[in-house]
């Protein structure tokens, strides 16, 4: 069975069982916080849970690496519309160790898009227009300096209220563990 399949026939039993019922909540995170992370595979689950949250306790923002790559991007309206529209009065920036955003290579990266089918042409229009898509692939060397780098930009934002503690942190994605990198709370106007 392919993937949407079977998640529409789960579904149609999940619905029907009325088992989103221990699911409710508002739209509000009742701890008031933005949680910006990596979107990897084993932090969906164990990362909530280190952390004692629950469904509705938290906004969950998710990118490869927790990069905040550009200063007025998706992420960071996410993170504004959290504070301004749903109460969010703090945020955290939370990395891990082992990510694969160290490992990759931007010109990899490129080279694995024209063996599924992007043309060379298409990826030179693209830098020809002035996108330098070997950075913007390109992962990072250090994880503490990667979350230091997005808890900056956050912090330093135009928009972003002086009185809003921005933290970075790094959890284990094999126990959990998680490591304060920068105490958002120092560092409060």
């Amino acid at each position: 069975m392919r993937n949407l399949d079977e998640i529409l026939a789960f579904n149609r039993e999940f619905v029907a069982n009325k088992e989103y019922e221990k699911y409710h909540t508002t739209k509000f995170p009742d701890k008031r916080m933005v949680v910006l992370s990596c979107m990897d595979t084993r932090l969906e689950e164990l990362l909530p849970k280190a952390m004692n949250m629950r469904n509705g306790d938290i906004k969950h923002v998710k990118s490869a690496g927790a990069v905040v790559s550009h200063p007025f991007g998706a992420i960071m309206r996410s993170i504004m519309v959290a504070i301004y529209e749903l109460n969010a009065a703090e945020v955290m920036v939370i990395g891990h160790y082992d990510c694969g955003m160290s490992v990759i290579d931007g010109k990899r990266v490129m080279k694995n898009m024209t063996q599924k089918g992007i043309s060379p042409e298409t990826l030179s229009v693209i830098e020809n227009a002035g996108i330098d898509l070997n950075g913007w692939l390109q992962g990072f060397d250090c994880v503490d300096d990667s979350v230091k780098e997005s808890v900056r930009t956050i912090k330093n934002h135009p928009l972003l209220p002086p009185d809003i503690p921005v933290h970075g942190l790094l959890i284990d994605p094999a126990t959990g563990r998680l490591d304060v990198v920068v105490n958002g709370y120092d560092e409060v106007k």
